[in-house]
């Protein structure tokens, strides 16, 4: 079947964050329920604590994820997540995790920066964006304060380093605002990095621990809209791509009510962002 009640300008995505205790395939029909365009799929766990699930290579899993990508018509936007470590090698590393990417119909692929040898991770990234072009893929790095890519500035080196046209960076709405970026940071990155945007909200004041942080990051999110960070604003400062809604809450519901809640609020802030927006900025 396909999904209903699409109302987006543009594309808006469900990340798996939000609704996490779901399966692949439980989240592309919770995703297609609830009316979304698309959805990203998370191929390898982020934490120990997460379930670890067959989702690299020819698994049962993968081909139901597959199907019901084709029944209900969603498109996937990334997979993720990709850690650049020390002793990554990244195609002896990442074969098959973009293998299953580009047979689900990936475009985007998450990638956060865990190396603290800022040259090698570059170099790593790149080779990755290299690797990535053969399966159809884009790595995006995604800045995170409790990662060894902070901010915005740091990924900024990073990208300098690689071809834009086989690397992206993604900005996610909770970290830009907790490294307390610009809209101003944000005008100035090259506009062909951007590829898509993560939106959530936060509370205030903001955390001051890196635990804190962390915490938030990953199980406290306000729905967009509902918190401190004008997110009209930063869409408005980046290009016109879609959007995927990435936003853990804590108040307890089915995954499906939340997921409708969060797209409910995501179309209000895209909506009102897009009307906004000067022609020379789409």
């Amino acid at each position: 079947m396909a999904a209903a009640g699409r109302q987006s300008a543009r594309p808006i995505s469900l990340a798996p964050l939000t609704v996490l205790e779901l399966s692949p395939p439980e989240l592309v029909a919770c995703a297609a329920g609830a009316g979304y365009d698309g959805v990203g799929l998370r191929l390898v766990r982020a934490t120990d604590e997460e379930p670890l699930r067959p989702t690299i290579g020819d698994t049962p899993m993968i081909r139901e994820t597959r199907s019901r990508l084709d029944d209900t018509g969603l498109s996937v936007l990334d997979i993720e997540v990709l850690r650049l470590r020390p002793d990554t090698v990244v195609r002896d590393d990442f074969g098959p995790f973009l293998e299953t990417g580009a047979y689900l119909g990936a475009t985007q692929v998450l990638v956060t920066g865990n190396d603290t040898d800022h040259s090698r991770l570059a170099d790593n990234f790149a080779e990755l964006g290299r690797f990535a072009r053969d399966f159809g893929l884009v790595p995006n790095l995604e800045p995170m304060p409790w990662t060894d890519v902070r901010d915005l500035g740091e990924a900024t080196s990073i990208l300098r380093r690689c071809d834009g046209r086989e690397a992206g960076m993604l900005v996610d709405a909770l970290h830009y605002d907790r490294t307390q970026a610009t809209l101003d940071d944000l005008g100035a990155l090259p506009r062909e990095w951007i590829r898509y945007v993560q939106i959530c909200d936060g509370v205030f004041p903001r955390p001051t621990s890196l635990d804190e942080l962390r915490h938030q990051g990953r199980n406290a999110r306000l729905l967009p809209g509902e918190g401190c960070i004008d997110i009209v604003a930063m869409l408005q400062a980046l290009p016109c791509v879609p959007v995927s809604v990435e936003a853990p809450v804590q108040w307890r519901a089915p995954a499906g009510v939340r997921a409708r809640a969060a797209l409910r609020a995501a179309r209000g802030v895209v909506s009102l962002a897009d009307a906004g927006r000067l022609p020379l900025s789409a």
